[in-house]
């Protein structure tokens, strides 16, 4: 069951969905949210992040949030351009959930996916989505290529096997404010995932399918400000396994094996 809008009791799942120039997107994603949650048959709290659009964002939220006055939703305006890792930082800080997502504005994971993930809620400590490149529609060759490249070299540097690092991971609320990430840009998953596995948590990995990029953006990664923020978080990589080494009392990260496998519903292409 839902609690009510601006409601400061504990739930299982806050959701900060960050929103920037997303008109076209924003009041499908805010549905695809609490619709997959309650499928996933968890309590919740969605926490809408401005970043100082400039579209008709705002006005697109507020109609929604009208449209649906008891679903516990709150908006969040930033007077400044924050970008995507301190809006996760403040999401965090904002929310009452026992764990914690964050999600972009963007309505690029369908309800089946979004749910498949959630309903992984409350296994492990951390649940890691696990993309299928090959997969995603709308998606270059030359972007996989890139994400494939990203994930191996983090494997590298780390020593840890994951499949994806950028899928937008569950946390445990109250680790995200204890381990927050080093660095806020384009490498903030990577460094915030691999923090936690260096600290020991228990953590599941899933492979999900059925993503859709619906904006058929350019690659963005190579632009100076993102490469220097992917340089920073391997350097806080390389440090913390480079620590880790010298402990030999040094927790180990768990994953979990569920006893029972939780299968993802892809729905059938439509007559």
């Amino acid at each position: 069951m839902s609690s009510p809008a601006g409601s400061p009791q504990a739930v299982d799942l806050t959701v900060a969905v960050t929103c920037y120039n997303e008109q076209a997107f924003i009041a499908d994603t805010l549905a695809t949210v609490v619709q997959a949650a309650r499928d996933a048959g968890l309590s919740y709290e969605v926490i809408v992040i401005d970043d100082v659009s400039q579209d008709a964002s705002v006005e697109r939220i507020r109609a929604f949030l009208q449209a649906h006055p008891d679903e516990p939703i709150r908006l969040v305006q930033n007077q400044i351009n924050q970008g995507v890792g301190a809006n996760f930082l403040s999401g965090a800080l904002l929310g009452h959930g026992r764990y914690y997502r964050l999600y972009p504005g963007d309505d690029a994971e369908p309800r089946h996916a979004m749910a498949y993930i959630f309903k992984h809620v409350g296994c492990a400590d951390l649940v890691i989505p696990a993309f299928d490149q090959d997969t995603i529609v709308g998606k270059s060759k030359f972007r996989r290529r890139l994400s494939k490249t990203f994930t191996c070299l983090v494997n590298g540097l780390s020593g840890f096997r994951l499949d994806y690092y950028n899928g937008l991971s569950v946390y445990r609320r109250e680790n995200v404010l204890k381990w927050p990430p080093r660095t806020l840009g384009f490498g903030f998953q990577a460094d915030i995932i691999t923090r936690h596995l260096f600290e020991g948590v228990s953590y599941i990995h899933i492979p999900v399918k059925g993503m859709v990029e619906k904006k058929g953006q350019a690659s963005t990664a190579l632009r100076f400000k993102n490469v220097r923020s992917v340089m920073y978080a391997f350097a806080f990589i390389i440090g913390r396994r480079v620590r880790r080494l010298w402990r030999r009392d040094a927790p180990q990260p768990r994953a979990v094996v569920l006893a029972r496998r939780i299968v993802q519903e892809v729905p059938g292409p439509t007559a």
